[in-house]
């Protein structure tokens, strides 16, 4: 008996037999055939079921196919086996699919853990997505929020739905999110406008202000006036763009129109200084030739003339004030000091003073001498030495003071 015997048989009439658990049953017919060759072919019919089944088999473990697409799967092929027109082990092939419902069982727990940490990411994805919109909505990048939430969108559509209660609580959250941010940067940019506005109304005033200066040759006020203008201008906050460089190309203009003009005085003025300098200087060579003093009254009435002169030759240069100022002051010290000698020598109350003290530390020296000769005479050399000494110091005083009376012209 070969295999095919084995799972069935053809009877005389030509009736094709399968064997089952539950009996025979006819798959077909075969008339005036070889039974051998009837068997065959009913065989390679149930071959192709049994590569179904392997191939059902293969994809359920592989996880090609989903348990529910499996489970569909295995009925149509269950069917198939159940009333296959085939000779072959169909009772083994019923074994191997009723073996497979248990796997496709344990593949349903695996899609549904693998779901439920899906959920469990998508979701901790969408929280993070949703406190990153509520936390740009409280804050104030104006300028990339926008494209920062348009991308918080997306990335909220390419995460898998969650369980609607969970879903509709997130979405509700980031919605609000988004509504806040649209509304506080609406308010933002409605502020900035009015700002803008006022800046530029300040300005604007201020634009009048440095164009009325613009013509003013009070420099030294003007200067300052600007600079307060410009202080102010900073303090204005800004205009629109096109707006606030219109005005700032109007408010330099007025400032470059005063300032050239006032260079332009301040060089003429550097000029007539250069030129004061040069005459000082040719009066200061004219005046430091009349030291040393010899006939005052030549000299004081020549360094008159000079001191005329000086003063109407005007300013001279900043950096050459000091220069000139010390050296006409030394001249001018010079002919005071000879002018003060020469009031102390024409002045009788002194002179009679210097006399009066010469003739007094003369009587002095002149006793004081009489005292240390006896002094000397009696041996007191301690009264001796203190007596020498008090005639050296009125001595030198005396001196002194003959000189002082000289000066007056005293004898």
């Amino acid at each position: 008996m070969t295999d095919d015997t084995q799972f069935g048989r053809v009877a005389d009439d030509g009736t094709v037999f399968v064997r089952t658990a539950d009996g025979e049953r006819a798959v077909g017919q075969w008339p005036g055939g070889d039974p051998e060759a009837a068997l065959a072919f009913y065989r390679t019919r149930f071959d192709g079921l049994e590569a179904e089944v392997s191939l059902l088999e293969q994809r359920i473990k592989a996880r090609a196919v989903s348990p529910e697409d499996a489970v569909s799967a295995l009925g149509r092929v269950r069917g198939t086996v159940a009333d296959a027109q085939a000779v072959g082990d169909l009772e083994g092939l019923t074994r191997r699919l009723d073996a497979l419902q248990p796997l496709i069982n344990l593949r349903r727990e695996e899609r549904k853990a693998e779901k439920a940490a899906k959920l469990k990411t998508a979701k901790a994805s969408k929280e993070k997505v949703v406190a990153d919109a509520e936390k740009l909505a409280q804050g104030s990048d104006w300028r990339n929020g926008v494209t920062r939430l348009r991308e918080l969108l997306q990335a909220w559509k390419d995460l898998p739905r969650l369980d609607k209660p969970s879903d509709d609580a997130l979405w509700h959250r980031f919605s609000a999110a988004r509504t806040t941010y649209t509304r506080r940067r609406k308010q933002h940019f409605g502020e900035l406008v009015q700002k803008r506005e006022a800046a530029k109304a300040v300005k604007e005033k201020l634009v009048a202000e440095a164009e009325e200066l613009s013509s003013s040759t009070d420099w030294a006020a003007t200067a300052r006036a600007y600079r307060d203008l410009m202080t102010r201008w900073k303090a204005a906050g800004s205009a629109q763009r096109d707006d606030d460089d219109a005005l700032w190309k109007r408010f330099r203009t007025a400032q470059d129109v005063f300032f050239s003009a006032r260079t332009a005085v301040n060089a003429e003025l550097d000029t007539e200084y250069a030129k004061a300098a040069e005459t000082k200087r040719s009066l200061l060579e004219e005046a430091e030739r009349l030291l040393p003093i010899g006939d005052l009254r030549a000299v004081k009435e020549a360094f008159r003339s000079i001191a005329d002169r000086w003063d109407a030759a005007g300013k001279v240069p900043r950096g050459d004030v000091k220069d000139l100022e010390n050296r006409f002051k030394r001249v001018e010290q010079a002919v005071r000091g000879a002018e003060d000698v020469s009031w102390r020598r024409s002045n009788p109350e002194a002179q009679s003073r210097a006399r009066d003290t010469v003739a007094k530390l003369e009587t002095m020296l002149t006793s004081l001498r009489a005292d240390l000769a006896k002094a000397e005479a009696s041996g007191d050399e301690r009264a001796a030495a203190e007596l020498r000494d008090s005639i050296a110091a009125r001595e030198t005083w005396r001196q002194e003071a003959a000189k002082a009376l000289q000066e007056f012209g005293g004898a």
